[in-house]
């Protein structure tokens, strides 16, 4: 999928991505989620279906977080307090504790509750504020949450595909 321009744009991504995502994740046994035996965001590491979505959510929270935070005129910390953009395995881990006693299927509806903050934040910006000026860095909003969301969204469904196809699933 091309890189979004546009609000519809990346409204579409977020749309295909996410939708073609949840299929994935709804053909992951309930059983299985848990089971650390997808390669991991680390080289080396291996990491669950439910460590994946939780991954997931961590982002979506994160992005939704900084345009909280830019709203009532605080300069948020990206990526995130106590984390830099060259050390993401330690956030990533963080993500996968901060969920780790979710039930899968809590995990799930936590992932569409914040799949949809992040529609409502797209839908309440107009085109200018996703992509007329840097936002971050050399970076528009509208790249910073597709970068952060719809890419992630990609990689996870690609990385489910090929556990599921190796697992016989």
């Amino acid at each position: 999928m091309p890189v979004p321009h546009t609000k519809d744009e990346l409204l579409h991504a977020l749309a295909d991505t996410y939708g073609a995502l949840t299929r994935e994740l709804q053909r992951v046994p309930a059983e299985r989620a848990r089971e650390a035996s997808l390669p991991g965001h680390r080289a080396g590491t291996r990491m669950s279906p439910a460590d994946l979505v939780a991954y997931l959510i961590g982002w979506s929270e994160l992005v939704v977080s900084w345009h909280d935070d830019r709203a009532r005129g605080i300069d948020p910390h990206l990526p995130a307090p106590g984390f830099t953009w060259n050390r993401l395995g330690p956030l990533a881990q963080k993500f996968y504790r901060d969920h780790a006693d979710v039930p899968w299927p809590q995990l799930l509806q936590r992932l569409d509750a914040a799949h949809d903050r992040i529609v409502a934040l797209v839908r309440g910006l107009d085109n200018d504020e996703l992509y007329g000026a840097p936002w971050y860095r050399t970076y528009t909003a509208g790249r910073m949450i597709q970068l952060n969301t719809s890419s992630p969204y990609t990689n996870a469904r690609r990385r489910l595909r090929t556990w599921l196809r190796a697992e016989g699933l």
